[in-house]
């Protein structure tokens, strides 16, 4: 079942929700679906040497993922974020500034590790600082060319730029948005058009695989440079929307990874990411019928 190396580098935090807090980031919720999905997970961040950072190592140790690539900064505390979910349970986040995973270093083992990588998933979040944009963009360069390199571009408040956006564009295969992020992207290209449209220049614009649009309850739109697949989506009770795209990509680049079809892809991808939403948490245990991929 092993047989796919995945990893995700960015930020790692702690999302807190009233008075719970949870292990979240979108870089570990994806290696953490990726490994349940049946891959080897790897979360590349940086933490600090905080009571924060000390349960972070137990908690990916309790789900089963490496901490090998986990690095501890002496004078930066762990990250975290106040989310807040509404009444339908869609989460909105205030992410403090100047925490560990804005000034990620990495072992050197660790930039050995991108030579081995078949997936590297990376969004815009931690790529807010110097520091973290730079020995993200590195370890991607880094990778073998057919290392698969997924921009999960993940806009967060203001942390991000339209250069930063678009190096990530140029450096990615696959490019995984929802549908605020699509706007974002035809007002920075100068676009018109529907939803395919939009996509279609992306994937020329950048030579991309693959662009993902996800939607929400709404479903998600897949698109290659040869064929397109738009699914529906799956009605569910939703508890909260936290780790749910995660999810979405998690299983997305293992479907590409398998060769698997564009709409098996697809529907699964929405299944996944049905459940999850279903759960509280970004990193819900997942049920034996979606491990069946």
């Amino acid at each position: 079942m092993n047989s796919f190396i995945i990893a995700g580098i960015g930020e790692l935090l702690w999302d807190v929700l009233g008075e719970s807090e949870k292990l979240g980031g979108a870089p570990v919720n994806f290696t953490y679906h990726a490994s349940a999905l049946g891959a080897t997970g790897i979360a590349i961040s940086t933490i600090g040497n905080d009571p924060r950072g000390h349960t972070a190592l137990i908690e990916l140790k309790k789900r089963r993922l490496s901490c090998d690539h986990i690095t501890v900064s002496q004078g930066k505390e762990t990250g975290y974020v106040n989310a807040h979910v509404d009444q339908k349970g869609i989460a909105t986040y205030e992410f403090p500034d100047h925490v560990a995973w804005d000034y990620i270093i990495l072992h050197e083992s660790t930039k050995s590790l991108a030579k081995t990588l078949d997936a590297i998933c990376f969004g815009s979040l931690a790529q807010r600082s110097l520091q973290s944009r730079e020995v993200i963009q590195s370890f991607l360069r880094s990778a073998p060319t057919e290392t698969l390199k997924v921009f999960d571009l993940n806009i967060r408040q203001q942390f991000y730029t339209e250069n930063t956006i678009t190096t990530s564009l140029e450096i990615a295969d696959v490019l995984k948005i929802n549908d605020e992020e699509l706007v974002l992207l035809a007002a920075m290209h100068d676009l018109k058009g529907g939803d395919s449209t939009i996509l279609e220049y992306l994937i020329k614009a950048y030579t991309l695989q693959l662009v993902v649009l996800t939607r929400g309850d709404a479903g998600s739109l897949l698109l290659t440079p040869t064929e397109c697949s738009d699914h529906i989506g799956f009605p569910s009770e939703i508890a909260d929307t936290i780790g749910a795209g995660d999810s979405f990509t998690a299983a997305t680049v293992l479907g590409l990874l398998k060769g698997l079809p564009l709409a098996t892809i697809n529907e699964h991808a929405n299944r996944v990411a049905s459940f999850v939403c279903t759960q509280k948490g970004a990193m819900p245990e997942l049920p034996e019928s979606l491990l069946l991929f």
